[in-house]
């Protein structure tokens, strides 16, 4: 079996920057399973997993178009105070979730304004992946329906009250499930 959309993909794997440090692994804690072709990774590092199978081990370099963005001088910006909690002692450096859903960072905090930085935290960094796919299977319903429908159910798969997510590449999963 090779990596491909809608498989379910077990794989350990190390994240490092461009200095070679650490940012986040599998190691000691197992592998991360997700379904592949259903946006669970950044654009690049699923575009390199295809066709690979079980047990290959591999390096990726993934450019900041093909994982975060760019960073945009754009999403740095002045809000409001009363955007925030009043009962929360906010700090540089934290984050937030906005309304968007999107993490924010504060930057700098005035009497009446602060500074965020809307960008992802890896946006403008080039990722390096050391990556072994320890395993490749077919997903189970149960899987399925707990994946975002993309909108076209307003909620999970197993929202619907069918089995649209028996087709994910067409039915519930792919965001045209008529529920």
């Amino acid at each position: 079996m090779v990596v491909e959309k809608g498989k379910v993909i077990s794989i350990e794997y190390t994240l490092k920057d461009a200095e070679g440090e650490v940012m986040d692994t599998t190691e000691g804690v197992g592998p991360m399973d997700y379904i592949h072709g259903m946006q669970a990774l950044i654009p690049g590092l699923e575009k390199e997993m295809e066709g690979k199978k079980t047990g290959d081990a591999f390096s990726v370099v993934v450019e900041p178009a093909d994982a975060y963005g760019d960073y945009s001088d754009e999403l740095v910006l002045d809000v409001p105070r009363s955007n925030f909690p009043a009962d929360v002692d906010i700090q540089v450096g934290m984050q937030f979730e906005a309304e968007s859903g999107h993490a924010v960072t504060i930057l700098e905090i005035k009497d009446d304004t602060i500074k965020i930085d809307a960008n992802h935290p890896l946006a403008g960094e080039k990722l390096f992946f050391d990556i072994k796919i320890v395993d490749i299977r077919e997903p189970t319903k149960e899987e399925l329906s707990s994946l975002s429908c993309g909108g076209g159910c307003s909620g999970h798969c197993g929202d619907c009250g069918s089995d649209c997510y028996d087709d994910y590449d067409d039915g519930c999963c792919g965001g045209s499930c008529n529920c």
